[in-house]
Formats: C-alpha cells, structure tokens, sequence
C-alpha cells in the first residue's frame, strides 16, 4: 500500500510540473524502466533527406540535418530512472553544433502491482538553442502505456506539453501522441511500424496541412541483455512534416553494480 501512494504522489507531482519539449531523438517509450544498478548508453541517429528548406521564426532549415542525441539512463531504484540528454546538429551551411540539454525522471508502476497493462510516466526539462527549436526552455509528459501479447508488442504515448520560454509559450499545452506496433517474426527480430504526431495546442488544434504527422518503418533487436538497436526509415505525411528521415537508435546496458562488486 505504502509503494501504491508513493507510485501516485510521484505520478501527480510530476503531472502537475511537466509540460513539452522538442526531442532530439525519435523514440516511442515502453514502460519498464532501467534496472537498478544499470546504466543505458544510447546514441540516436537521424538524417533528414527532406525536409524544411527554409528559416522559419530564427530556426534554421532541416533539410539535409544530421542530429545526433547522446542519452545515459541510470537505474536509481526498482521503480526509478534518471536520464541525460546533450542534442547535436550538423548541416553543412551551419557545421557541428551542440545545441543544448535535457533531464529526464521516470518512474514505473511495480510489476507486483500485476497491472493488465505496462504504465510509467516520463517528464523531461531542458534547454534548446533559439536557432534550433522555437521554444528554447521547455518541459514534456509523457505516459507510457505497453502491451504485450506473446509476439506481439503495442506502446501508446499520449504526450502533452508547452513551452516556459519561446515562440509557444503563451500558448495551451501542446497534444503529441506516439504509438508502435511491433510483431516478433523470428527469435531475434522485431519489424512494425512506430507513428509520431503533433496536432497542436489542445484547445485548439491546427488544420491538418499544418499538423505534424510521421510513420515510420522499423527493424528491433530482441532478446538481447546488452545491447538496444532501432533502425527504420519515416516519411511525413503532411506538408508540415520533415518528408524523408531515417533513424538509426544503438544502445549499451553497463551493469554498474556488477563491476564494482566483482
């Protein structure tokens, strides 16, 4: 009982001071959280074959954008993990850049609790460069609903949020929903398709030319203690969104409590 009010005192403070953010990474969350003692080193990868081709609001084109997003998650309890973000951008008119950072709790419902679905609840604070994002300093929630039904997996993220400083910031909190859907075709194997929205303020969402609608294609390594792969190309679906990304997510577990106990 005394984990349960714990779990929903967390779940409510961090719902009350969370709002959004532009991500870096092209990621639909599950649930579990990092092991306690454990740390996940992951570099997100995506290259926008096309994109915008033009500065809108200060914030530099896309098109032909490499981002690069290094994330450390460490396991802090059973039930709680911490994450680090620092966002990089190159394109050719522009160079390499660093173009800002993010902090990221999450914190996961006990499996003990035997709950007919995954559920943790993800928020993320952070800063990004004006001439990257539109919002500059911004905070996200996200809640991570999973399921898995022997080869197949489902994982809906119904994120909302708004920006402190920025273009949006006087605006309502923004509706961003994501979904995957992923089916184990052999032992090691996962294809399925992953989808990303942004529909605009939920009081008021945009016309549909000006939401942001992708789907992508993916290939998931299973079945493996160490290392985390998502690979996949996406294509927008309106003319708001980039047209052609391709993603490529590699990821390392570090058992840290291992090591320095052996």
């Amino acid at each position: 009982m005394r984990q349960k009010i714990l779990f929903t005192l967390s779940f409510i403070y961090i719902s009350f001071f969370s709002y959004a953010q532009d991500n870096y990474e092209i990621q639909v969350y599950g649930s579990q959280t990092q092991p306690k003692g454990s740390a996940m080193f992951e570099l997100h990868s995506n290259f926008t074959f096309n994109g915008e081709k033009a500065i809108i609001d200060g914030v530099r084109p896309s098109n032909h954008a490499l981002h690069e997003t290094l994330e450390i998650t460490n396991g802090i309890t059973d039930n709680f993990e911490l994450g680090f973000y620092l966002f990089t951008n190159y394109t050719s008119q522009y160079g390499y850049q660093i173009i800002g950072s993010h902090i990221r709790p999450r914190i996961m419902a006990p499996l003990s609790w035997h709950l007919p679905v995954g559920l943790s609840l993800s928020t993320e604070f952070g800063y990004q460069s004006k001439y990257y994002s539109p919002d500059t300093w911004s905070i996200e929630i996200r809640p991570i609903v999973d399921k898995q039904w022997k080869n197949l997996y489902v994982s809906f993220n119904p994120t909302v949020g708004v920006a402190l400083k920025g273009i949006d910031q006087h605006k309502a909190p923004d509706f961003e929903p994501n979904v995957k859907v992923a089916y184990q075709f052999f032992k090691n194997t996962d294809f399925g398709f992953e989808y990303y929205g942004s529909v605009g303020p939920i009081n008021n969402f945009e016309q549909l030319p000006q939401e942001n609608h992708a789907l992508f294609l993916v290939y998931d390594l299973e079945n493996n203690n160490d290392w985390e792969v998502n690979i996949g190309p996406g294509w927008g679906l309106t003319p708001a969104t980039d047209g052609l990304v391709f993603k490529v997510l590699i990821g390392r577990k570090i058992k840290w409590e291992h090591k320095m106990n052996s």
